[in-house]
């Protein structure tokens, strides 16, 4: 098979390690988005915007009469934790290391956007999207409400996340839901603290938490349809007793997964329901603080056809999972899905070593054997959606 971007390999790998050794987080990537517009305008990309959505960059690629328009995304932000293992492009920041791949992301959007730069082998035009702030959810959101959308209207949008644990360079994709919402709540419980030898004196809230964590349990199994999917954790469990005082505070924080809008409903008002009940029957007040973080994303058919045309040119059909199993993980690019048909895949970065540790393990890191894999798609995305 045709190799579009291996000769821009070495390129990919050293602004992989650059952005590597320099990570940023969240909407802070002065030098992260800078440098991704300093390299778009040196490629002779037609526009270069930069601070969208407080950090984001777009550039603009334009061939031939079409209005046909696809947006191609790369996340670009670091995680705030400390890397573990010991490459020789370690991160330099102590407490932020790129954990999660965007490092890896970015350059290979950045070798797409090098090598269509210099080919006139599509006619419209491609809108290259660098996200800020992918991993709190907030991103996206900042960048579509700043007018992305509305100032770079898209046919599609497509995105593309490394997958540590399946082999590298393979592709998985689905219709429909792909990954899930994750909301988070806190349940704050007032009663009666004092002294521990007289409980009957004191309205109890460890013993009013307990009952509630219990009872949350119930939401998945008894509110929520067998052939649908929902996760209820608890995560904290936080008082303000000591081992003679029982408190008078509990707060119980946690995190809930769905793949649909209406049982996220059903999950917050059940919750609620719990709460309130449980509490009330012991004498006690409460509040439920629930924010909903992510949504499910949602891929369309004719751009989950049109990712798995072109990643089967680029690695065969062999391996492309056109049908993959979804996850309760999240990713914000469900906001962009909710206005603007597209498809986001998965690609492997491997299996073995620190490329097949997990996302956000500290010892993770980016597979470089899969820039020019992941470089090619996006080529060969543009090229089959942007014929000319």
């Amino acid at each position: 098979m045709e190799q579009r971007t291996q000769g821009l390999a070495d390129e990919m790998r050293d602004w992989r390690h650059g952005f590597h050794r320099k990570p940023e987080v969240a909407f802070d990537l002065h030098w992260t988005a800078g440098t991704a517009v300093e390299l778009l305008e040196s490629f002779g990309i037609d526009e270069v915007h930069h601070g969208v959505g407080q950090s984001g960059v777009v550039g603009i690629l334009q061939r031939g009469s079409s209005q046909k328009t696809i947006g191609l995304r790369a996340d670009m932000d670091a995680l705030p934790i400390q890397e573990k293992g010991d490459p020789e492009y370690r991160s330099e920041t102590d407490g932020a290391f790129h954990g999660c791949g965007h490092d890896g992301h970015t350059s290979m959007l950045l070798g797409a956007a090098k090598y269509l730069s210099g080919s006139d082998s599509f006619d419209g035009t491609v809108v290259f999207i660098f996200q800020p702030d992918e991993e709190n959810g907030r991103g996206a959101k900042a960048m579509i409400d700043d007018g992305l959308l509305e100032r770079f209207p898209l046919t599609a949008v497509y995105g593309l996340h490394n997958k540590p644990g399946i082999p590298a360079g393979d592709f998985a994709t689905r219709v429909g839901p792909m990954m899930s919402s994750e909301d988070l709540f806190e349940i704050t419980i007032n009663g009666r603290g004092g002294h521990a030898s007289t409980p009957e004196r004191h309205v109890d809230p460890v013993v009013i938490a307990a009952e509630i964590i219990q009872s949350l349990q119930t939401i998945v199994s008894r509110s929520v349809a067998a052939t649908e999917t929902a996760v209820v954790s608890v995560t904290e469990i936080i008082t303000d007793g000591a081992r003679n005082i029982v408190p008078s505070k509990v707060v119980i924080k946690g995190d809930c997964r769905t793949f649909s809008e209406s049982v996220q409903t059903t999950v917050e008002e059940r919750m609620r329901q719990m709460v309130e009940g449980i509490s009330t029957a012991h004498g006690a007040t409460a509040t439920v603080d629930y924010s909903h973080e992510f949504i499910p994303l949602v891929n369309t058919a004719n751009e989950v056809t049109a990712g798995v045309t072109a990643a089967t040119a680029v690695v065969g059909p062999e391996r492309v999972d056109a049908n993959c199993a979804p996850v309760t993980a999240s990713e914000d690019f469900a906001q962009y899905l909710q206005s603007v048909p597209g498809c986001f895949l998965d690609i492997g970065n491997g299996t073995d070593g620190a490329q097949g540790n997990t996302l956000h393990n500290s010892g993770y890191d980016f597979n470089d054997k899969i820039l020019t894999i992941g470089a090619d798609f996006w080529v060969r995305l543009v090229e089959s959606q942007l014929s000319t």
